[in-house]
């Protein structure tokens, strides 16, 4: 029987320290799909999920109608109350990686249950719904708070106008260090190149950082 795939404590420690893994013996990353509310979070998931996603939709009430509103959005019926869960496999990237995607809830209120799907990823994806840009402020303070890297993804929904990456991160007051780019959360192409994309966000991130702590050690030794 095959031994089980290892699943690290610290995912950026992986990517600060280890050498390329051979064929087989992929390196496990745990990714967070946020954004507001409708933002097509479930629709990456499960676009992109070599499994059956794990979805905690349940439909939308008159209950919710005074919290969830729905303008920009009038045909959504649903909502996740928890989170979605997928999984895909890149064999063939630099490093092999398996990558274990969490959704979260787009709504305000469920922020104590972000901070519990954040813990041991490493990183996320901030889905934009530019009809409704001001629902992402929120997932982006909240990654910019907890300190973890995140690219932003303008999902790029029918009928809805076309802004340029750069038009989206001066609206979102976003540095120049984080991604910004388009998508179709509906493609499992544009979805797998948008988690690359942070993948590599987080290798430089982590990177930066590890240079940033070594260099009192290394002025000291000097």
């Amino acid at each position: 029987m095959p031994l089980p795939t290892p699943r690290p404590d610290d995912p950026a420690v992986v990517l600060r320290t280890a050498p390329p893994r051979h064929k087989g013996a992929p390196t496990v990353l745990k990714i967070v799909i946020a954004g507001g509310f409708g933002a097509g979070k479930t629709t990456a998931v499960g676009a992109v999920s070599e499994i059956t996603p794990l979805s905690t939709e349940e439909y939308l009430t008159e209950a919710s109608a005074d919290f969830d509103s729905l303008a920009g959005v009038e045909a959504k019926q649903t909502t996740t109350v928890a989170f979605d869960f997928g999984r895909l496999s890149l064999p063939d990237a630099p490093v092999p990686l398996e990558l274990f995607l969490f959704g979260t809830p787009g709504q305000d209120r469920f922020v104590d249950l972000w901070y519990d799907l954040s813990r041991g990823a490493v990183g996320a994806v901030v889905l934009v719904d530019t009809r409704r840009l001001e629902s992402s402020f929120t997932p982006v303070s909240f990654l910019e708070d907890i300190g973890l890297p995140f690219v932003v993804a303008i999902n790029q929904f029918d009928r809805a106008h076309r802004y340029q990456p750069q038009q989206v991160r001066t609206a979102l007051e976003l540095p120049t260090s984080v991604p910004v780019v388009a998508c179709d959360a509906r493609d499992p192409i544009h979805v797998a190149g948008v988690l690359l994309t942070l993948v590599d966000h987080a290798v430089k991130n982590a990177s930066a950082s590890r240079v940033h702590h070594a260099s009192p050690t290394t002025l000291q030794d000097a």
